[in-house]
């Protein structure tokens, strides 16, 4: 990832989630990855997926909370009382992450108990180019 992309990406995604605090670096071990963090605690990573020339990136975070307090702890995270969990239909080992009206990525069950969650949110290089 180059310099500019971390810049864009950490824009983009202190846009979606509505939080300034949070940053994101270059991840030391992998040229194609960047950490994502709010203050010094890491929350999540950023893969960059580089086939047939199209740039797109994928945000991964692990959400270690139960359904029930999902949305309370996104919200507390990001300090961000517009992030809000909303059911897909006919699913329901998932929902979406909106923040307000505007989908944000699919937050999946990591076990059948729904313990623990994964946030899952696609960003394309077009997400990238008003930055």
């Amino acid at each position: 990832m180059t310099k500019d992309e971390i810049l864009k990406l950490r824009a983009h995604l202190r846009r979606s989630f509505g939080s300034p605090a949070l940053t994101v670096t270059p991840n030391a071990r992998e040229r194609e990855a960047a950490d994502v963090t709010i203050g010094e605690r890491k929350i999540g990573k950023i893969i960059l997926d580089d086939e047939d020339g199209d740039r797109s990136f994928s945000f991964a975070m692990p959400i270690p909370v139960d359904r029930a307090t999902l949305q309370e702890y996104l919200r507390k995270l990001f300090e961000n009382d517009k992030l809000k969990i909303v059911s897909r239909m006919k699913k329901i080992d998932s929902v979406e992450l909106n923040n307000g009206d505007d989908f944000l990525g699919v937050v999946s069950a990591d076990d059948k108990a729904g313990s623990a969650f994964t946030l899952q949110m696609a960003i394309l290089d077009f997400d990238l180019e008003d930055l």
